[in-house]
C-alpha cells in the first residue's frame, strides 16, 4: 500500500550537485577576471599616456615655411575643391580605414616623381630598417613617405606616415603596430635613414600633438634638411596626431 506523504517547507528532493556549483563559482571568476583585464588593457594606457607622455608635448609648435593649406602640398597632389575630402571627426570605432594613408591627408599616390624605396631605424624602439615607400597607401604594408616631400637628405621636409595601435601590443616588425611607442621618443633621440648607399641620421628637435585636419607638418621649408614622422595619438585612437619633428645632423 503507498501513501503521499508532502515534503515540510524548505525541502526538496532535487540535491544541488556541488560540481555544478563550483563550476558556476570558476565561470564567474572567470569572467569577472577577463572583464577586469580588458578595462586595465584599454584604460591604463590612456592614462599612462595622458599623465607621463602628454605633458611632455609642445601645444605651440614652431612652425617652419607658410602655414597657407594650398601652399604646403605639391600643386599635383591638392584635390580640386568639389572633390576634396571633408574632415570627419574620429572616434576609436571609426568606419574609416586608417590603415589606408590617403584618409589621412589625401592624394598620398600618384606623384609623378620616380618611387621611392628607403629604410628607417630607430634604435631607442628597435625598429631596424623598417621599409618606406611612396608608391602605395596601405600601412600594413610599410611605412608611407608622403609624395611630394623631401627625399633622404634633400633640402626640405621629408614626411613619413606609420601606423599605431595600444603600446602593449607593439611591434618593430609589424607595420600595424610600428609607431605605437613613438610617443616615448625624446627631443635629442635619433633616426637613421638609408637610402641607396647612404646613410643619414636625424636628430628629434621637436614633438607636438595637433589635430588631424592640420596641414602645417607637411609644410616645406628649404633652408634645413628635415624629417617629420606622423602617428595618431593617443595611442589605439585616431583623436590626434603626433608629430615627431627631425634635422640632419
Amino acid at each position: 500500500m503507498y501513501a503521499y506523504v508532502k515534503a515540510p517547507p524548505g525541502h526538496t528532493l532535487r540535491h544541488k550537485s556541488k560540481v555544478r556549483e563550483a563550476s558556476r563559482l570558476i565561470l564567474s571568476s572567470i569572467l569577472l577576471t577577463l572583464g577586469f583585464t580588458a578595462v586595465t588593457t584599454v584604460v591604463y594606457p590612456f592614462i599612462a599616456y595622458e599623465r607621463v607622455y602628454a605633458p611632455k608635448f609642445a601645444t605651440s609648435p614652431t612652425v617652419l615655411g607658410t602655414t597657407d593649406p594650398a601652399a604646403l602640398i605639391p600643386e599635383a597632389q591638392i584635390a580640386p575643391t568639389d572633390t576634396a575630402p571633408s574632415i570627419v571627426p574620429e572616434v576609436v570605432n571609426t568606419a574609416l580605414d586608417y590603415t589606408n594613408a590617403d584618409v589621412w591627408y589625401g592624394h598620398t599616390s600618384g606623384n609623378s616623381f620616380d618611387h621611392l624605396v628607403y629604410s628607417l631605424s630607430i634604435p631607442k624602439l628597435r625598429i631596424n630598417n623598417a621599409v618606406v615607400r611612396d608608391d602605395h597607401t596601405d600601412l600594413k604594408e610599410s611605412l608611407i613617405h608622403y609624395p611630394g616631400t623631401a627625399q633622404p637628405g634633400d633640402l626640405g621636409n621629408g614626411v613619413i606616415f606609420g601606423h599605431s595601435v595600444l603600446p602593449q601590443f607593439f611591434s618593430p616588425n609589424n607595420y600595424l603596430t610600428i609607431f605605437s611607442t613613438l610617443h616615448t621618443l625624446d627631443v635629442g633621440d635619433d633616426i637613421t635613414i638609408k637610402s641607396g648607399p647612404a646613410t643619414y641620421t636625424y636628430r628629434i628637435t621637436q614633438m607636438y600633438v595637433t589635430t588631424p585636419e592640420d596641414l602645417n607638418p607637411l609644410a616645406q621649408s628649404y633652408g634645413s634638411r628635415n624629417l617629420t614622422l606622423i602617428t595618431c595619438t593617443p595611442p589605439g585612437t585616431y583623436l590626434k596626431r603626433l608629430i615627431i619633428k627631425a634635422e640632419l645632423i
